[in-house]
């Protein structure tokens, strides 16, 4: 490759990840439908032409960050099971890290669970920052449990719950950390059929 092509390159990476993050810090400020390509396209200083070079709309920008929230997530519950990782202590700290990641960061969240998306889960084609973020949860429980990915789907489900609602209003913020205790010494105190 040239040094002219690696600079065209380089450029339209740049580009690519500018459009991603000036979407974030739109949705942030006003909301998943404030962003529309035509206030990207001012917010970036590029035509509404270049910003379909790199996306074919909306929902393709809402996919690209959700994908780069899900590495986030990961990176995030990585570092948070490696602070102490025995279970059931790195179950805990692995969500409250997801908990305080959905509140801190509420329309990401929304990218990534709950607007439309072609995102997949649980599936060949999930992007590996999903899986990895999955993982995550995953390494929380003993590896000769046989069933450890049904337990941290269910936990991921539960704690998808707690966001939700509690993002909703309809159940108090102040009541997380109760919940994220009864949950975890739920889940911990568990007996593994099948191991």
């Amino acid at each position: 490759m040239s040094a002219i092509s690696e600079r065209r390159e380089r450029e339209r990476a740049q580009r690519h990840q500018l459009i991603i993050t000036a979407a974030r810090e739109l949705a942030e400020a006003e909301g998943w439908e404030a962003v529309t390509t035509r206030r990207l396209a001012e917010r970036v200083e590029y035509s509404q032409p270049v910003l379909y070079s790199h996306f074919t709309g909306k929902d393709d920008i809402m996919r690209a960050v959700a994908i780069e929230g899900f590495g986030e997530l990961a990176a995030r519950l990585r570092r948070a099971r490696l602070t102490d990782p025995a279970s059931p202590a790195a179950l805990h700290a692995v969500c409250r890290a997801y908990l305080d990641f959905a509140t801190e960061q509420p329309a990401l969240y929304q990218a990534m669970f709950m607007l439309p998306t072609d995102v997949k889960f649980a599936h060949a084609e999930t992007p590996p920052p999903l899986r990895a973020a999955f993982d995550e949860f995953v390494s929380c429980f003993q590896p000769d449990n046989q069933r450890r990915e049904l337990f941290a789907e269910v936990t991921w489900s539960a704690l998808h719950g707690i966001a939700a609602l509690t993002e909703s209003g309809r159940i108090p913020p102040n009541g997380q950390a109760e919940r994220l205790d009864f949950l975890v010494a739920q889940i911990a105190a568990t007996p593994r059929p099948g191991v």
